[in-house]
């Protein structure tokens, strides 16, 4: 018997495809010269912020990375108001002035992607704080990927969600690359996630690029943050597939290495080949909600396209100070 019906592994597989659609389509039209900025894609890991975001309700706050897109898209942000963000259009989430490394969504508690590394983890802890002293039974999850784990701000947020017990979840996408750095260059332990011992925090360590796996493990945490258990430490295994941003020359590592980890760990592929293998899904139904996809971002994208850039004027606009 499946554990989990037909319907609920479709909307698992279509928030994979959206997510890996809309980065194809950004990374084309970054490279067309269409997006001003730089942008970081997620290609690969769509697992991560479809299984962690699935366990979340639409309250819950997440911050998000440089390498956000993906976060944004699984938390229920408008896809046609991020791409216009993405493309600067005043249509955007942010007006056109967060771009891809700023973007936020607060209607779905998508409290922003962030362009300093390991700038989400106290925004993250101040926002379980705050779900604590309101009692609103809210919690915040803070995703971050190996090279934040060595900041400062990590440990910070560490001890005092581990110090005050706040609903709070710590998930490390594991990628492997600190921008063109690999991880065991600066990074002593096989685990980052066994730091969490030296907070008293819970810790899993998880296949990051098992959807199925990935939601169970977050919905745990999620359920010991609610319940008043603390935080938890989540590492997702997995890896960056693309560059650190589009255009990056990838000079520290070689194609062929890429190519085959990709072979072998593409989610999409291993969600296609476990579901069609058990009869659950034929290709046509898989290949069917992939179009799906193709579909919402071919509109996106449309939408983009006939936004309008904010004025001059409006540069100082919409600040709080």
């Amino acid at each position: 018997m499946l554990a989990y019906n037909k319907e609920q592994l479709a909307n698992f597989f279509q928030t994979m495809c959206n997510i890996r659609c809309f980065e194809e389509r950004v990374e084309k039209n970054f490279l067309a010269g269409n997006i001003p900025g730089f942008v970081h894609l997620y290609i690969g890991e769509e697992a991560i912020a479809t299984g962690v975001c699935a366990a979340l309700e639409k309250t819950d706050y997440i911050e998000s990375t440089h390498r956000g897109h993906g976060h944004c898209i699984a938390k229920g942000a408008d896809i046609n108001r991020m791409m216009a963000e993405i493309f600067g259009k005043r249509e955007g989430l942010c007006k056109g002035k967060g771009g891809s490394m700023h973007i936020a969504d607060f209607s779905v508690g998508m409290l922003g992607a962030n362009g300093v590394v390991g700038g989400g983890f106290n925004l993250a802890a101040g926002a379980a704080l705050a779900s604590k002293m309101q009692g609103n039974n809210k919690i915040s999850l803070v995703f971050f990927g190996d090279g934040a784990s060595n900041r400062g701000t990590f440990h910070e947020a560490a001890n005092l969600a581990s110090a005050w017990q706040l609903p709070m979840i710590f998930a490390l996408e594991m990628n492997c690359w600190a921008s063109t750095t690999p991880y065991r260059t600066t990074t002593n332990v096989e685990n980052i996630s066994d730091r969490a011992a030296g907070y008293g925090m819970p810790r899993e360590i998880v296949d990051g690029n098992d959807v199925l796996a990935v939601y169970e493990a977050a919905q745990r945490a999620v359920e010991r943050a609610r319940s008043g258990g603390g935080p938890t430490f989540l590492e997702f295994k997995t890896y960056r597939i693309r560059g650190h941003f589009v255009g990056d020359p990838e000079q520290y590592r070689t194609k062929e290495e890429v190519k085959k980890v990709f072979d072998e760990t593409d989610p999409l592929k291993l969600f296609r080949q476990k579901y069609t293998a058990e009869g659950v899904f034929s290709d046509a139904e898989l290949d069917e909600i992939y179009q799906n996809a193709v579909r919402a971002i071919d509109e996106a994208i449309a939408y983009a396209d006939k936004g309008v850039y904010p004025a001059e004027t409006e540069l100082y606009e919409d600040l709080y100070v």
